[in-house]
């Protein structure tokens, strides 16, 4: 089987694009994460298909880990489908929307970055002490489509993101199913820094765009400091989070996100 893909990035993270309108392309999950290896296939840190729309959005986005396995949303992988979704149907620079499991996420255009309307966040819960083979640590958690436990150091280049990462990824508290890990620190009032341990991956990523809104919508939780906030990612790009206080303590609506979503290159692969 031979695929026409894109390669894109969003913030340094980067995705396999692939155009499944037809629903032509069924992919195993080791077919997946074979083109997905750095070393034996394209090399991302995710795969994403634009599907036909099944309850009146403009596309439905289908996502997957590095490791093959589906996850519900992906904030950076979300602009990059936006950019990519327009080029492959030939539509203008219109607002779309796409559904995905975590809800249906719409997208508008400024430039080459995209500012996509996130699903409503969930799960808070704040500062919780967790014992782990590094010693204690105050975990805050929000899933913003995908689970996200947020740790705010004071020094954020001496953090052991793959070890406490890898840690927090499998801890017991987030059973079954384990959560992403995300290191913070604030660099100025409205502004902060972030480093990612990505469930799926298995690793340090360039950027996270979920882990980037759950950071900005916890500090402001923490802090009480009001949006938009800025949020600087391991790539050096920095992304900007937007949101309003909900009705109830750690509730959010209107949760956007901007960024770049970059075209990189386009190739054919045989499986």
């Amino acid at each position: 089987m031979t695929l026409s893909f894109t390669k894109m990035n969003g913030a340094g993270n980067d995705f396999v694009m692939l155009d499944n309108r037809d629903r032509s392309i069924s992919l195993t999950r080791e077919q997946i994460a074979r083109l997905c290896d750095r070393h034996r296939g394209i090399g991302a840190d995710g795969l994403l298909l634009v599907e036909p729309a099944e309850a009146g959005a403009t596309f439905r986005m289908r996502y997957h880990n590095a490791d093959g396995g589906e996850a519900e949303m992906c904030g950076n992988g979300a602009r990059c489908f936006a950019r990519y979704a327009h080029r492959v149907s030939g539509l203008d620079a219109a607002p779309i929307t796409f559904e995905t499991p975590a809800g249906v996420i719409s997208a508008t255009y400024h430039g080459e970055e995209v500012e996509i309307g996130m699903s409503a966040p969930h799960g808070y819960a704040p500062e919780c002490p967790l014992a782990t083979d590094f010693g204690p640590v105050a975990v805050h958690f929000l899933n913003t489509g995908v689970p996200h436990a947020v740790v705010y150091v004071e020094d954020l280049e001496t953090v052991n993101v793959r070890g406490l990462g890898a840690a927090l990824r499998h801890h017991a508290h987030f059973a079954p199913r384990g959560t992403n890990a995300n290191f913070a620190q604030v660099e100025a009032p409205g502004s902060l820094a972030v480093r990612t341990y990505e469930r799926g991956v298995e690793d340090e990523t360039l950027a996270c765009g979920t882990g980037v809104v759950a950071t900005a919508l916890l500090h402001h939780l923490r802090t009480g400091e009001t949006g938009p906030i800025r949020v600087r990612v391991r790539g050096g790009d920095t992304l900007q989070v937007g949101f309003e206080p909900g009705e109830t303590p750690g509730t959010f609506r209107a949760v956007t996100l901007r960024g770049p979503a970059d075209f990189v290159f386009d190739g054919t692969v045989t499986l």
